[in-house]
């Protein structure tokens, strides 16, 4: 028996009721790469399937990236625990070293394309939303990632529609790491980590960003062990005008000159 604990189960409920992430007649494809993310995704919407007061239909699809992959054992994780579960086979291995140049990054290749997989099949079989496993501490590595190598603040929304009309949900997006990785272990569920990752075969350099800044903001939250609850609260309390927008320096401009 599959046990998702009282604290995941409260902030799952209450990031889909505060988003509108699921409602009446939803159907949603959850990618489900094995993960100790996406397995406790998958056990949090199988919870909220049978506690919520509404109907949503819910799939788990494994999109393989064509170098051999073992996945069978998650086909009968999910038959065990009645859920929908389709592997879809791809060649993206293959097509990555033709398309991935020495020393380059390949880390959002392999995620473009995966998420490409998924909205295909979620379009072709009539799902209107996607789910993705993504957690507190991806939002706040993507946030830095971005500020300190991409020059731009963004990061990861609960909520958001893709170009094609899919709406991509992360229902675990308020929850800790640490919470999940706890989750796995206390029900002692085989998961795939790091070795599955297809960058590992590749002779490219590898990726240090992630790594550098998850560093990083381990290092402050021993100094400051409120910093995760002080960020989240902040990317719900953006200041616009105290940046350097043009149109946000122009609008401050006429409040000083009606003042």
């Amino acid at each position: 028996m599959i046990e998702l604990s009282k604290k995941i189960s409260k902030i799952v409920g209450k990031t889909n009721a505060e988003y509108s992430l699921i409602k009446e007649g939803d159907k949603v494809l959850v990618g489900f790469s094995g993960g100790k993310d996406s397995l406790t995704l998958l056990h949090s919407l199988n919870h909220l399937k049978r506690v919520a007061p509404y109907n949503f239909e819910f799939k788990a699809v494994t999109v393989t990236y064509g170098m051999g992959e073992q996945v069978e054992f998650l086909s009968n994780h999910c038959k065990e625990h009645g859920i929908e579960h389709e592997i879809v086979d791809t060649q993206i291995f293959d097509l990555a070293g033709e398309k991935i140049r020495k020393n380059s990054s390949f880390c959002s290749f392999f995620s473009r394309m995966r998420r490409g997989y998924l909205y295909s099949t979620a379009l072709e079989q009539g799902f209107n939303k996607v789910a993705l496993g993504h957690h507190l501490d991806d939002a706040m590595e993507s946030f830095f990632m971005n500020l300190f190598y991409n020059g731009t603040m963004r990061t990861m929304p609960p909520i958001y529609k893709a170009e094609n009309g899919i709406e991509v949900i992360r229902p675990l997006i308020f929850c800790r790491e640490r919470q999940l990785r706890a989750f796995a272990d206390a029900n002692e569920i085989r998961v795939i980590g790091d070795e599955a990752c297809p960058g590992l075969r590749f002779d490219v350099k590898m990726p240090h960003a992630r790594q550098t800044t998850k560093e990083l903001l381990a290092k402050l939250e021993e100094e400051n062990p409120q910093i995760f609850i002080s960020m989240k609260a902040a990317f719900g309390n953006i200041q616009l005008p105290t940046f350097f927008k043009e149109e946000n320096l122009d609008r401050i401009r006429e409040e000083e000159t009606q003042a």
